[in-house]
């Protein structure tokens, strides 16, 4: 039985538990994990309507980098972003159950995941992210890559997919649908990506689990 399917039938814990299971074996096989419709069918609805209600105001240009690397290039991508910090219930709801994902795998795979960060991304028609990492090897800081989808009805000529590269050698890759509550993770260091356009509005959560990476005289920031 898919995850998608026990979590139509059973969106409680254990629709929860069995998810967590999938990715975490999924992890251990390939590396990446995908999961169609199985974020549970209560919270992602709470936040979409979450998404929805934003003001176009709560949301900043996205850039690349971090700290004083960070910076805006609309060749690279167009997305905009409203980091998610936990002040309101949906978001609370969502950092609960991604700690609990932080500990069911780090329980089940030793990763050490230290500490999670999230933003919404938003995609108006015509925006994308061209190939890029999350992370480079040898530079542990994030470690596994998590995308959630917040899009209702989505159609396959709407476009917007998610590339995984998939292949050491050549571009081998898997397409993914932004459909409503599916659900990739992905270790950040191994497999490039890219967001191709959209025909409409796109909305998902990104997020990084991330190790800890402090050492005396630098903490490590939770982004």
């Amino acid at each position: 039985m898919t995850a998608l399917s026990i979590a139509q039938r059973d969106n409680g814990e254990g629709s929860r538990t069995h998810l967590y299971e999938t990715i975490a074996n999924d992890l251990r096989e390939t590396g990446y994990s995908i999961n169609v419709g199985a974020l549970p069918q209560d919270l992602a609805k709470s936040l979409w309507q979450y998404v929805q209600a934003m003001s176009n105001q709560a949301f900043d240009p996205a850039g690349i980098g971090r700290e004083q690397d960070h910076m805006l290039n609309h060749f690279v991508r167009s997305d905009e972003i409203c980091w998610i910090t936990g002040e309101t219930e949906p978001c609370r709801q969502w950092l609960q159950w991604s700690t609990d994902l932080q500990a069911y795998l780090n329980r089940r795979l030793l990763l050490g995941l230290f500490s999670f960060e999230s933003h919404f991304a938003h995609y108006a028609p015509g925006d994308f992210y061209k190939k890029h990492m999350d992370a480079f090897k040898g530079q542990a800081n994030r470690m596994l890559s998590l995308v959630v989808y917040l899009n209702p009805g989505w159609r396959p000529d709407d476009g917007g997919e998610l590339v995984l590269y998939t292949g050491e050698e050549g571009d081998a890759s898997i397409r993914v649908t932004p459909g409503f509550g599916t659900v990739v993770a992905f270790l950040s260091e191994e497999f490039p990506h890219e967001v191709l356009p959209a025909a409409r509005d796109r909305y998902s959560i990104a997020g990084w689990f991330r190790v800890n990476t402090s050492h005396s005289g630098r903490v490590d920031p939770p982004r």
